[in-house]
């Protein structure tokens, strides 16, 4: 359970470092960036997968690279549901999914590795 906390206060300092690195991308506050890191999980959890088997055709003949405008566009359907989060163009976009998506992966493993480590220290 502390690790999903952790998680989603991960997320919420990525959004906002990208707030202030990336132009384009703007969150007005620890509140928004917070909703929409949960928001950007729901959308993930439940939009992704529907939207993953129906364009698994373009995914498979784009070899793949589809899943980083299906990324994008999870993104823009956070930006689009939570007030305070704006992200202005396609390119910014894109890249803020690719940079946070980034993020989740390094935490992901780090959290891993960190649980695999304390089941072994037990």
């Amino acid at each position: 359970m502390i690790g999903l906390i952790l998680y989603f206060v991960v997320m919420t300092c990525a959004m906002l470092l990208l707030s202030r690195l990336l132009p384009g991308f703007h969150v007005t506050g620890w509140v928004p960036a917070l909703i929409g890191s949960l928001v950007l999980a729901a959308v993930n959890a439940i939009v992704k997968p529907i939207l993953f088997v129906l364009t698994l055709p373009f995914t498979i003949i784009t070899l793949g690279l589809f899943l980083f405008l299906l990324n994008a566009f999870c993104l823009w359907l956070t930006q689009r549901l939570v007030p305070g989060f704006e992200i202005s163009g396609f390119f910014t976009t894109l890249v803020a999914s690719i940079l946070l998506a980034i993020v989740g992966m390094v935490w992901k493993k780090f959290s891993k590795e960190v649980s695999s480590s304390a089941r072994a220290g037990a």
